[in-house]
């Protein structure tokens, strides 16, 4: 198995009575993007979106070759311990961990530690995959 070509990762919390400010003072960061529903907010070349639904997401800088584990663990070091925190927000808005795979080839692969695994479990993240294979645009 080859090494993933890059990796996107993101954590976010999505839903209509979501209250970014709310989050962002629990989890002790600012958010990349924090909204609520029917805010505006500006995406990163720099066009003006209306949230369909609320939204507070961080997001780690993309990695080449992909370093999915480590986007996750540096996204998570930034972020609050608070667990009891953790789960109330993914109980109430969807949480989830986005990770985007770009593949450059046929077989290639990643790992994802078990400590890594267990620290999304106990926050309540889900892990939604995206895998784009060579005939998509990053």
């Amino acid at each position: 198995m080859g090494i993933l070509h890059k990796s996107a990762a993101s954590i976010g919390f999505y839903g209509d009575d979501l209250d970014p400010a709310e989050i962002t003072a629990a989890l002790g960061a600012e958010p990349t993007v924090g909204v609520s529903k029917g805010g505006q907010w500006k995406t990163k070349s720099g066009a003006v979106k209306t949230a369909v639904s609320g939204s507070w997401r961080i997001v780690a800088e993309r990695c080449e070759p992909g370093d999915l584990d480590g986007q996750i663990n540096l996204l998570l070091d930034g972020l609050s311990n608070d667990l009891v925190a953790w789960r109330s927000f993914s109980e109430r808005h969807r949480g989830r961990a986005f990770c985007g795979l770009f593949l450059d080839s046929g077989n290639e692969g990643l790992t994802l530690r078990s400590e890594t695994l267990l620290r999304l479990g106990e926050r309540g993240l889900l892990i939604d995959l995206d895998i784009y294979g060579l005939d998509q645009p990053d």
